[in-house]
């Protein structure tokens, strides 16, 4: 029998544990390890794992693959407090939003007896906590993964296998560095720029009068997890801060443009933008036919 185990049943964790329930395969069991003894109350009356602690004292010696859905600050202490307790020839694998940082900061206490394959699965949702847990989240999403030459071809092989099953679509193996850098453009910054948007405005409550659906998708995600999201920011400050001014370039020369009244220079950024949008959905149209 496999064992399954997720160690945090937030957002992510909870999501991850009922696509495993949602897409079951025979003699495997999913568990579960939160310091919240009503999550994992919850989690257990509504089936979607198996058995669980609020505490270790069994399921990590009986994992075969171990989820740790923790804030990239607490990894390093979950390791190191439990680094005697996996079970030998254990497949880890995280799901933070950094990766180099990371790898810095928890290389030298990765248990010997395991296999650590660093991941970061693309879905998640504003709210927190296991009652906003949701499969529907992860399906179609992307899931990157940060190979190391410990990491062995078979162990990424059942990673991916137990990906592809819970509903993500498209795995991308990318460097450390790499991770970061694109991440800080297409979510830290977009996220930035959602809380920027968002906290400009002088009066809110006369605001919701006048919104239509350009604000609503802008500002989304502008309900942010303030501890996670300050971490994630302060972590990848190195990859962040270019493409913040980056942005801000690209603001301020629509800024000029409107100042000098310059119609021809706003034109020309607009059919920048299109032609960039045009191709994206394209490639991302060809990707997915691809992948069904």
């Amino acid at each position: 029998m496999t064992k399954i185990a997720i160690v945090g049943l937030g957002v992510v964790g909870g999501s991850l544990a009922k696509g495993l329930k949602e897409n079951p395969v025979a003699d495997e069991e999913v568990l579960a390890i939160d310091i919240n003894p009503k999550t994992i109350e919850t989690a257990l009356e509504q089936g979607v794992i198996d058995r669980g602690e609020t505490e270790n004292k069994t399921i990590l010696q009986e994992a075969d693959i171990v989820f740790i859905c923790l804030y990239p600050n607490a990894m390093r202490d979950f390791l190191v407090n439990h680094q005697d307790e996996f079970k030998k020839g254990a497949i880890l694998t995280d799901v933070v939003g950094v990766k180099q940082a990371l790898l810095n900061q928890i290389i030298d206490v990765i248990p010997p007896q395991v296999d650590f394959i660093f991941g970061h699965p693309m879905a998640g949702r504003e709210k927190t906590g296991f009652d906003f847990a949701d499969a529907r989240v992860l399906k179609g999403a992307n899931y990157l993964l940060t190979i190391r030459p410990e990491n062995t071809p078979e162990n990424i092989e059942t990673l991916s296998a137990i990906i592809h099953r819970i509903g993500f679509k498209r795995i991308t193996n990318v460097t450390p560095q790499k991770h970061d850098d694109m991440i800080a453009f297409t979510s830290q910054l977009t996220h930035a720029i959602a809380v920027a948007l968002v906290n400009s405005d002088d009066d809110y409550q006369e605001t919701v009068k006048y919104v239509g659906d350009s604000y609503r998708d802008l500002t989304r995600i502008a309900k942010i997890n303030e501890n996670l999201w300050s971490e994630l920011f302060m972590t990848n400050k190195e990859s962040l801060l270019p493409v913040i001014d980056h942005f801000q370039q690209e603001l301020d020369a629509i800024r000029q443009a409107v100042a000098d009244e310059d119609k021809e220079a706003l034109e020309s950024i607009f059919i920048t933008s299109t032609k960039r949008r045009e191709y994206y959905d394209e490639m991302d149209f060809r990707t997915k036919d691809k992948l069904n």
